[in-house]
């Protein structure tokens, strides 16, 4: 009896409290909703003044997508508004052939930047590489402009010139680079035997990716004489600045037989989703080396941290780019659509690499060329190996971790790369302790 009079008495307390709470939470809402509203009317009043009182007529529709996208820009790098025609070029692009120069950008501080050249395209021959900053293009500066309007810029008819001006860290004064724009039909996969060992060169990640790895792999199998010939296959996701997310799984996914491949994690935690490996690995469990670099992003590092967290690759390269979010893209009224920013994904092993970056097992630097063609300095390669997502203006937190766990993280990344310098004194006695690096995350693969 005491407990029923006890549990009917909180009963009662519980609805005064509630009670109590419906009135402030009610008109908090409503105050939100009136902010809200107070804000559009002000943007509404702005626009009709710009109509009606700008020193020169205005494109209403133009005027109306600018700030659309400027919205949407001021989220991430990554988000965007796409008008009907730049929609339709995304869906080209995605089928691996379209018009223009050829190169992943983003934008950095009003300027262009290059995530990376694409294989064999204008861009790449012209000599343009990953982490240049373009800022004008033939003479005109590209500073103010949103990305897709400097992208529109820099598009036009095949067989054409244009010249951008780019700076590049370690270069002390800006050049111009002149290209002929092309049709980029792009191979997303080259393959090529060398020794005992199957190459694949895999440039982008489109609907020509999967298929165009198995036939590369089967091609360099049988030109072995066999599996059994096979000693082991090099990925080469250098410079591959990502693509469609379905691609990276079915990628990666061709060389595990079960676990995780990716999971992404939205705003709302039942958005949630987990990508698994089926059963079947096309090389029987032959050892992968992946090689990636700075211009390796997105659907690149899903591939790369999927197999470095399952022991089943060893990476071998340069931190890749850092870029751990995924975007949807949304179609609207119009034609358009918006690329928002939806998800964060996440390694096999919970990890986010957003701003971070995959750090490789070994850590070697790649001889480069200045402009000139003489070797590149040590300040700049360190000026190069700078270059990142985390270093794009906006760009999202890294959840994953707290701050003691990124300080290891990043310090773990200083070691390996500190360690990489034994190259230049012994490279014999450094390519010893990278084989003893290599055997020893096999043997751990054996154990667990």
């Amino acid at each position: 009896m005491n407990k029923l009079a006890l549990a009917a008495a909180g009963g009662v307390l519980a609805g005064v409290v509630l009670t109590s709470q419906v009135g402030p939470l009610i008109a908090e809402e409503a105050g939100k909703d009136s902010s809200v509203y107070e804000q559009l009317d002000l943007f509404g009043n702005i626009f009709e003044r710009i109509r009606g009182q700008y020193v020169e007529p205005v494109d209403t529709e133009k005027l109306i997508e600018a700030a659309i996208n400027g919205m949407l820009t001021s989220l991430d790098p990554h988000s965007s508004y796409l008008s009907a025609k730049d929609f339709e070029d995304m869906q080209v692009q995605t089928k691996g052939e379209f018009g223009g120069l050829g190169i992943e950008v983003t934008q950095e501080e009003g300027f262009i930047k290059v995530i990376a050249p694409m294989d064999g395209t204008p861009a790449q021959k012209a000599g343009v590489l990953a982490g240049d900053y373009i800022t004008h293009v033939n003479g005109e500066s590209v500073l103010g402009l949103t990305l897709d309007g400097a992208v529109d810029m820099m598009r036009g008819p095949v067989g054409s010139e244009i010249v951008i001006t780019v700076v590049r860290q370690g270069t002390p004064d800006p050049f111009d680079v002149s290209i002929i724009r092309d049709k980029i039909k792009l191979k997303a996969v080259t393959g090529r035997v060398v020794g005992d060992v199957v190459v694949l060169r895999i440039a982008s990640f489109d609907e020509q990716t999967t298929p165009g790895m198995r036939e590369a792999l089967d091609k360099g199998i049988a030109e072995l004489g066999g599996k059994d010939k096979l000693q082991g296959v090099v990925v080469d996701l250098r410079n591959n600045p990502g693509g469609l997310l379905n691609e990276a799984i079915s990628v990666t996914d061709a060389f595990l037989d079960s676990g995780e491949i990716v999971s992404t994690r939205g705003r709302n935690p039942d958005d949630g989703e987990r990508f698994n490996a089926t059963p079947g690995d096309m090389i029987d469990g032959k050892p992968i080396v992946v090689l990636i670099d700075g211009g390796s992003a997105s659907a690149s590092e899903i591939v790369t941290g999927a197999l470095q967290d399952h022991h089943r690759a060893i990476v071998v390269g340069t931190k890749s780019f850092g870029k751990g979010s995924v975007q949807s893209l949304i179609p609207l009224k119009g034609d358009g659509a918006m690329r928002l920013t939806t998800a964060r994904y996440y390694t096999p092993s919970g990890r986010s690499i957003q701003a971070l970056g995959i750090s490789p097992d070994i850590v070697v630097q790649q001889p480069a060329k200045s402009p000139a063609g003489t070797a590149e300095t040590e300040e700049d390669t360190a000026a190069r190996r700078m270059r990142s997502e985390a270093d794009l203006r906006g760009a999202i937190t890294n959840d994953s971790m707290t701050e003691d766990e990124k300080k290891q993280y990043l310090e773990e990344q200083q070691a390996a790369e500190d360690a990489a310098k034994l190259r230049d004194d012994d490279y014999q006695l450094a390519y010893a302790i990278d084989i003893l690096k290599g055997l020893n995350t096999f043997v751990q693969d054996d154990q667990n």
